[in-house]
This record gives structure tokens, sequence and C-alpha cells, in this order.
């Protein structure tokens, strides 16, 4: 799963495979074989097969959670509700425990991936298996720790691994980087005369999936859960309460009917047939996956396992023979799904597999000359981010999804069984899980199946390119564009793709670079574009320094500093909570001060019952007004909310669930498609815009943090008097239908003070230069006010209960034990975020966001400081330290700063500008 930000000219066709294919004895025979003794062999390891096909005569009445399906994500979830105290809990499985994907998995486990998230749900799942499940059980959950390496064949590759070998240590994850010849040592059968370097992680390995999964089982039912094979589900019984809301209300067998409120489907590619049975939408795409297990080879036991991202094949140890295959970038789609497909393979396609071979054997030369003892070609389920399906569905509450793990489920089983625990007794997991959350899509575009297909397709090819900071899909663009969106790419905006919105990245200066149909680079036969500007571009971000285009995106926010600059945030979530309980929603869901007049604009968050932020977002309050989509008519009073485009549906859907668990009586408006947002920021901003206006905008007409209806060249205008940026500015929330003529006459009027077009690359580093915050890079669900520096948005002096007030006060009087701080460098090199963050030379965090300042021109970087003997963090405690910044194994001196080093005073957004 390794996420594919990444270099697309890695794919070629593949070439021949000459001495290993003609070696191959393949044990199936037909288009698809069911479970016989030749197909044993297709599994380097035994199975829980059985012959036993015996059906429950009876089920439980009734179950708090019923878990549908017995893969490891399963026995994983069913295991970690027990020994959270949820003992009336059933799994129940149509055949056998792990007879979907589990049994086929090869099992590969890595301590060290792209994203902290998941760097955490692994070291949990080397504790579980190295240390709790057979001292517990007494069953042997099959852990063989061999140690793994990274293999890179060019520069860019190391760079990412000494990137991953940083964050590790963050971690206290043992990784080294080593040569081409130190390779050699580790792996003497390697080839290692066209590699760059590696990265070795000793601490590796991988599981066997039968006995994890019996370990798993074990420990559930001997705390009380049950267990029942051979039952499949009939259908899910949906229906509504009260108030309105779809609720999960029993789960149908065929050997009886459990009455429950909570259902976990964790049924893997079977998992959208589970989801139909409820009306739930579960946007994931089944695959052929396939390897192949050599026969002996002579020195390869207990040798390390191997991944060679560049070639995307991986291979592993397996007795005395390899197992190995990899992801290619024309994977096969099962399209009909069988639901009696139990321990069951397809043939192996060797024109497909040909791609992974040829690989394999330049990285282990002998392969060239050993046989194939056995071939595995199995269904896993994929999706259109790479990321797994977890959480509450926002279609029906109590149904969650555990599932479409991306051929990663054997290895993640043990991390997201314990969060989707958590998430379902708790109602929230213990980690930030957001993007792993089913509510980050967009049903919109989840339910295309056709950019599902595509999205997944890609994402499986580049599986293993490099994860570089800034890329962007080919496939499924253009699903949802914003009034703005021609007009802008004749500008040469270079979009970007964010929950199916194509919004502004850059502006290249010299032409339009569209975004064209998928081509599935040229496979499936489909012709692959030529000279395809976009792609082009995109590859000029293929790096882990500076891009092409730096100085391009500065010339973008330094003239927002000095002049003026439009935004295009159209993709933006604006929705419109009304009704009679109104303003008791937005007290409770927000957490400062909603009590402020008509026309205030207000700056909050919103907690969970934890006191993580969920979100940050503005609201606005006003009047019924005359009835377009900016000025809606509603009974009494109304708040306007806006929430960043990527994480809009969260925010919906978050929105929403408070809403039904405290039967408010009010209602959100959604807008989002019909409004667009124009953003218009720097110190000349407010010069132009009332030259296209009657309204006063003057401080004392239109201070900052309020808003009103006024026109704009004529045209009816929501202006909002907000900064991103940290400048003077006004965010004007438009009608799609007067957008565009509202755009060009900001631009004709700001010709003669400069103005350009401004995208998110350039957002980004202005908003990080100021110290403002972005939901799910350096603020996350993990986070709360305090430690985030946000306690200023939050009505402590107030009266007024909000939710998650009760953990921000408890936390108040305890003290925090981290805290966010800004650094700067004095090195020209970019921060990109995983940066490990020394406090007189002991790890005490790491960058979460990292962007060069072009006002300040310096590097700046935030991240979360804790104490490591775990005591509160304080500012004294910041200040007292001498920090360190480690990027790519290069530790630099850093600059703490308590405060952005960015007008500190927040002058500028006041429009104050006489010091400059």
């Amino acid at each position: 799963m390794w996420r594919s930000l990444a270099r697309t000219s890695r794919f070629i066709r593949p070439r021949p495979y000459a001495a290993v294919a003609a070696s191959a004895r393949p044990l199936a025979t037909g288009s698809l074989r069911h479970y016989s003794q030749q197909a044993e062999g297709g599994v380097p390891y035994e199975t829980l097969q059985s012959a036993d096909k015996t059906r429950p005569a009876s089920v439980p009445a009734s179950a708090d959670v019923v878990v549908i399906g017995g893969g490891s994500i399963g026995c994983s979830t069913l295991y970690h509700l027990a020994h959270m105290g949820v003992t009336n809990a059933v799994l129940v499985e149509r055949d056998q425990l792990t007879s979907g994907t589990t049994w086929h998995t090869g099992g590969l486990v890595w301590n060290l991936r792209p994203s902290d998230l998941e760097v955490q749900l692994l070291m949990y799942m080397a504790h579980l298996v190295r240390n709790v499940l057979e001292p517990e059980t007494g069953i042997v959950p099959g852990w063989k720790e061999n140690g793994g390496i990274f293999v890179a064949n060019n520069k860019e590759r190391l760079d990412e691994y000494k990137r991953l070998a940083t964050l590790g240590k963050v971690f206290g994850i043992e990784s080294h980087v080593l040569s081409p010849d130190e390779t050699k040592k580790v792996f003497p059968l390697m080839n290692t005369s066209d590699i760059y370097g590696s990265l070795y992680s000793p601490t590796d390995g991988d599981i066997d999936p039968a006995g994890f999964c019996s370990a798993l089982t074990r420990g559930a039912t001997k705390l009380g859960a049950k267990v029942l094979t051979n039952c499949p589900v009939t259908g899910i019984q949906v229906g509504e309460d009260d108030y309105g809301v779809k609720r999960v209300k029993g789960v149908e067998t065929v050997s009886g009917t459990i009455k429950t409120s909570t259902v976990v489907d964790a049924c893997g590619v079977w998992a959208p047939y589970i989801g139909q049975m409820a009306g739930v939408n579960v946007p994931l795409t089944p695959m052929h996956h396939h390897y192949v297990v050599s026969e002996r080879i002579e020195g390869i036991h207990g040798l390390p396992n191997v991944r060679d991202h560049d070639l995307s094949v991986y291979l592993k140890v397996q007795g005395d023979g390899l197992a190995f295959g990899g992801y290619e970038p024309n994977p096969i789609f099962w399209k009909e799904v069988k639901n009696d497909f139990a321990f069951s393979l397809f043939e192996l396609d060797w024109d497909v597999f040909g791609f992974n071979i040829d690989g394999c054997v330049n990285r282990i030369p002998v392969l060239e000359t050993t046989g194939i003892k056995s071939t595995v070609c199995g269904p896993e389920s994929f999706t259109p981010d790479h990321k797994p399906l977890m959480g509450e569905s926002p279609e029906v509450r109590g149904f969650y999804l555990n599932c479409a793990m991306n051929s990663s489920g054997l290895m993640l089983g043990g991390g997201t069984g314990k969060q989707m625990a958590h998430w379902i007794v708790n109602g929230r997991p213990e980690l930030d899980m957001y993007s792993y959350d089913i509510r980050r899509f967009d049903p919109k575009v989840s339910r295309n199946s056709a950019w599902v297909d595509e999205r997944s397709q890609e994402a499986y090819a580049k599986n293993y390119s490099t994860v570089f900071p800034h890329d962007e899909p080919l496939a499924g663009r253009n699903m949802r564009k914003d009034a703005l969106h021609k007009v802008l790419e004749d500008a040469g905006c270079v979009y970007q793709e964010r929950l199916g919105w194509e919004r502004p990245g850059w502006f290249a200066t010299d032409g339009p670079a569209p975004v064209l149909k998928y081509d599935f680079y040229g496979y499936y036969g489909t012709p692959e574009h030529e000279n395809y500007r976009y792609k082009q571009l995109l590859g000029d971000d293929y790096t882990f320094d500076f891009p092409k285009h730096h100085d391009i995106i500065g010339n973008e926010c330094m003239t927002c500093r000095t002049s003026v600059a439009a935004f295009n945030m159209s993709y933006f979530g604006k929705f419109y909570v009304t009704g009679p309980d109104a303003q008791k929603a937005v007290d409770w869901m927000f957490t400062n001060d909603m009590s402020k007049p008509v026309g205030s604009t207000v700056y909050t968050c919103a907690l969970n019952k934890a006191g993580g932020v969920e979100m940050d977002l503005t609201v606005s309050v006003m009047d019924s007004g005359t009835g377009s989509a900016i000025d809606p008519v509603f009974d009494g009073q109304g708040f306007y909310v806006a929430a960043g485009g990527g994480v809009a549906q969260h925010a919906k859907t978050h929105m929403r669930t408070i809403m039904q668990d405290e039967r408010f009586d009010c209602n959100i408006l959604d807008h989002s498609e019909d409004m667009g947002v124009l953003s218009v920021q720097g110190p000349k901003s407010r010069e132009l815009l009332q030259s296209l206006t009657s309204a006063d905008l003057s401080n004392e007409a239109f201070p900052f943090a309020t808003h009103k209806v006024i026109d704009i060249a004529g045209n009816q205008t929501r202006a909002i008097r907000l900064s991103f940026v940290g400048e003077l500015g006004y965010e004007l929330h438009v009608n799609n239908e007067s957008a565009v003529a509202i755009y060009q006459a900001v631009m004709e009027a700001g010709a003669k003070y400069g103005i350009v077009n401004g995208g998110y690359r350039a957002l980004d580093s202005l908003s990080l230069e100021k110290g403002y915050h972005l939901w799910r890079n350096d603020l996350r669900a993990e986070d709360t006010p305090l430690e985030s520096g946000l306690g200023f948005v939050c009505k402590l002096k107030k009266g007024t209960p909000f939710l998650g007030r009760g953990a921000v006060e408890k936390q108040k009087a305890e003290g925090i034990r981290k805290k966010r701080a800004c650094f700067t460098i004095e090195e020209h090199v970019p921060l990109l975020g995983f940066e490990c963050i020394r406090r007189n030379g002991e790890v005490v965090g790491f960058v979460r966001r990292g962007e060069f300042g072009y006002h300040l021109n310096k590097n700046i970087g935030y991240g979360y400081v804790s104490n490591p003997s775990g005591d509160v963090v304080t500012n004294e405690f910041l200040a007292e330290g001498d920090y360190t910044i480690e990027r790519m194994e290069e530790v630099y001196q850093a600059k703490l700063h308590l405060i952005s080093p960015f007008d500190p005073q927040h002058k500028r957004i006041k429009g104050i500008y006489a010091d400059d």
C-alpha cells in the first residue's frame, strides 16, 4: 500500500520473461478453480480449510455488535471488541475463517511507511504478534522476524527512504541506509550492480494468516464472544427511528436473525454485497492479485524480505524458496464477484505477471534458473486512493466499514481492528483515522463506478511509485468543475483534484495545461496521450527539492503580500444550518461563541467528545434573505458554514451526526455545487474592490470578521472580510451564474495593481508563513485546541456547553503534554513534513507541515513538541530548548518561534501597512 504520488514514466511494457516462464509449473488449469489438493500447494503454508460445512443450528437472539467476515480484519475487530468489554459480540462467516482473501495473502509486514498513522498501526501489529497473542491464547500467531530491505535504483528513491528512516526515528524504529556493497552483505544473492542504495529494517517480517486468525478468535471467544462459521448473511435489517434516521436493526442469516444495532462489514472484496443489503455504498474495485513460489534456492533461508519499488516487485523468503510478485500497470478487474468463492484462486495470467517476473529476475538473478513450485492468484479489493474503508457509514447509522485493505489486510489487521473497536465503543478511534474514514468520500463521486474503477486501477498501478510531496492522479478527473474552471484553465491553471473537485494548484506562465480523459497509461486498448502537457508539468514536481516552478509559486505569494491576488476557492463546502434549533445546534457543535449579532463571521473548531479537533471552519450569522443561493430564505435566524473543500464531506457528516444524536430540529442546506468563492487578498484588495461596488468597504463600515451582501460590478455577492493568508482581504461568495462576470471584473480592475491568479500551492505557503492551521496536516482529530494554539476559539469563559468542553477543561487544568510550535532553518532546503525534531538532542516530535516562506525567505516547519519525560509542555519548556531538525538524515540547527515570525501583531489583516 505504498501510496502512489508517483513517477508515472516508470510504466513500461513487460519484457520477455524467458527461462522463468518456461520453467513454470502452474497448478491451475481453468480460468477459475476451487480448492483442491492441487490448490493446496498454491499457498506456501497450511490453511484453515475443513471439510465440515455444517451450518449452525441457531444464532444468538441478539448481540451488541455483529462482525461480518472471518478474515484477518473481522477476527481482529472481534478480538479487540471483546478486550474492550463488548463480550456480547458475534462474528458470522459465510464459509470458514480466512476463506476469502486472507488465506492466500503473502503476509508481509514492513515497519516503515510514508504515513505516521500507518507507522503507528504497524507498531501495534508487531507488539500484538510478538508479545501478546501467544502468551494470552497459547496459539503461535506465526510471526517471523527476518528483516526487510527496500531497494533504491535512483537518488530520488533513496531520498524517499531517508525520509522514512527519519520518521522511523521519531517512533523508535531501527533502520539503516546502506550502500550497494553493504546491501550485498546483508543479502548476498541480490544483484546490487544497478542499485543506488537501500534501506534495511531488521525488525520487519511476515505473519502466518492461519495462526494469526486462530489466535485472535481464541482470545475473543475466551472472553465470551462467539464465532459462527458456515453461516452466510442473507439480509441486513434497517429501519427509521422517530427522528427519521436510518439505523441498523438486525442481521439475517441462514440460521436465523440476530437483533443488533451495530454491524461491521469486514468482508473485503465482498463488502459491497453486504453494503447493498443495507443501502450502503462501498466504493472498492476487486482485482486479481498474484505471486508465485519458487523451488528451493541454496542460501536463501533466513535472509530478509525485499521490496524493489522501482521495479514494482516484492520478494518474500519462504523457507528455502522465494514467494515473489508485485504490482503491474494493467491489473485484471474481477467484474462478476462470486459469493461462493471460498479457498479459491484464479489461473495466473502469465502475460500480465511477466511485468513482475522480469524485475524479480533482475534483482535476484538465481531466479532465472529456478523453477516455479506454485502460483497464487486471488482476488483483492482496492480503493480510489489506495486507503482502506473504515468508520460508520453516512447513509445508515450503526453500519460500520472495516474493509478494502488494498492487499495489506494482514499487515494492517491488528491496528485497524483495534481502532475499529475504539470507534464503536468510544465514538471515535484513538488515532487520527481520517485517511481511512469512509466520510472522506463524497457520494457524488464515490457512487460513480467508472470513477471508482479508474482511480482504483491507477492507484494499484502506481502502488510502488515514489511518494513525492506533490502529485495528482490522472484518473477520474474533471468530475466536479466550478463555474470558473474554463476561464482559469485558459489562464494556465495547473489543477489539483480533491473530492472529485478540480481546484487551482498553480498557474503556468506559458499557456494552458488541460487535464485530459484518463488513458490508462496506454493499457486496456486505450491509446496513451502523446505530449501530454499536464502530465509533463506533474513530472516537474517529482522531486524532494524545490520544483522548477518554485519561483512561479513565489511570484503568486509575493504579489499577494505586496499588492493583490485572486484565489478561486469555489470547491469549499457551503452549508446553511437553519431551523428552530439552529442556535442550539451551533452552540453545541462549535467551540466559539455563536451568540454574535447578525453580520458576524466566526472562526471556530468543532470537537469530538475527547476534545480532538474534527474540523475548523468559519460560521457567519445571518437573517433570512432574498432567495438566491448566497442569500436564501428561511424562518428565523440561520448560519452559513464554509468548510475547506477537501474535508467538506467530513464536515457535513460530522454536523449531521451531532444533530441526529442530540435530536436538534434543524436542517443542513448544501449549496456547495451552485455557489463559487473568489478570495481577493493583499494590501490593494480593498482599493480594487471599492472601485467595483457602491458599498462602503472601510474599516468602520466593514470591519474584520463581518459579512454583508453587496454588489460587485452589478452582481449580488456575499462578501466576508476574512483572510487565510494573513493580509487584508475579502472572500466573495457568489452565485454560479455571476461567477465569471465577477472574476473578469476583478481581474480587469486589478490589472493596474499587477493582480495575479493564485493557487493552492501559494495558499499553503502563505497560510503556514502566517501560522494558520490546515486541518488534516498540522491540525487533526488527535489534536486539541489547547495543544494546537487554538484555545482562544473555545468559549470557556461563558457557561454555554459545547461538545468536548469537558475534555478541554480537564486538559487546561492538568496541562498539555504536547504543543504546536514553529521552526525555521537557515539552509535553503525544503521542509516537507516527517522531519525529526530534537530538543537538546532528544526526539520530541516531527514536522507535520513544512513550506518555504517567500516573504520571510526561510523554510518553515510546524510540529508538535512533547516532553520526553511525559511532563507538561509549557512555553517556558519550549523556549529553554536547543533545537535541531533532521531532514533525510541531515541535521540542521533550528530556531523555535512561539508565535509566527510573520506579522506577529496581526496588523496586516486589519489593513495596517504603515510600518512595512
